[in-house]
């Protein structure tokens, strides 16, 4: 059985009201030749646009505080840019104010402590022109590790990411733990074939298919 606590109850409650929302990809506009944007679309989202607007939602008592606090979340310093966008699961807990702390290797005396350079690729260029690549050490829980007592410890809200085996990525795919009537869930904008929406994927199962898992607990 997941923690619960007063913020679990919000994650859980905001997060279902996007269950079946379709996924769409690329939704967020800039790039190192275009002007940023700042995008609020919430009738098609991505695992990464899904867990911003649920953060920033969980925050927000009205629509201005919403625009603020997705600012805050989805950018650097409050700065709409490119450049300044957080790209990557771990920024929220690297960058400063923190929107999350990285509890992964609280969970589990198996975590593992991988360093990355952020951005680069095995061809020796880089994922998103026009960004920096940064050095980064990335500790995760590889998914044979993922045992009950880890599943324990986690609360409802918290953010876990598909570990990357790739150096040049931290997760591939993000969602929120929700515990569920049937257990504990992975809620996340999946583009599977027979999914292409937000689902409930069943925590355990999820993580037997990817290498494993890092965990990130909101601030708030």
């Amino acid at each position: 059985m997941l923690a619960t606590t007063g913020d679990s109850s919000d994650a859980a409650s905001i997060s279902a009201q996007f269950l079946g929302t379709p996924y769409g990809a690329n939704t967020l506009i800039g790039s190192a030749t275009e002007p940023e944007q700042l995008v609020v679309d919430v009738d098609s989202v991505d695992c990464f646009t899904y867990a911003d607007y649920v953060e920033a939602l969980k925050r927000s008592d009205d629509r201005d505080d919403f625009v603020e606090n997705l600012i805050d979340i989805r950018y650097k310093n409050g700065e709409v840019t490119f450049e300044s966008r957080k790209h990557f699961f771990t920024d929220w807990s690297a960058s400063s104010p923190a929107v999350a702390t990285d509890i992964t290797s609280t969970l589990s005396s198996e975590a593992v402590a991988s360093p990355k350079n952020l951005n680069s690729t095995d061809a020796g260029g880089v994922y998103l022109p026009g960004l920096p690549v940064v050095a980064r050490t990335v500790t995760y829980i590889p998914s044979d590790a993922v045992d009950a007592s880890v599943v324990d410890r986690l609360r409802t809200g918290d953010y876990v990411g598909a570990y990357a085996t790739d150096g040049g990525l931290d997760v591939t795919h993000v969602g929120i733990v929700v515990e569920s009537a049937d257990g504990p869930v992975l809620r996340n904008a999946s583009s599977l074939p027979g999914d292409d929406r937000v689902v409930d994927s069943p925590l355990i199962e999820y993580v037997q298919t990817v290498p494993g898992i890092v965990v990130l607990r909101p601030v708030l």
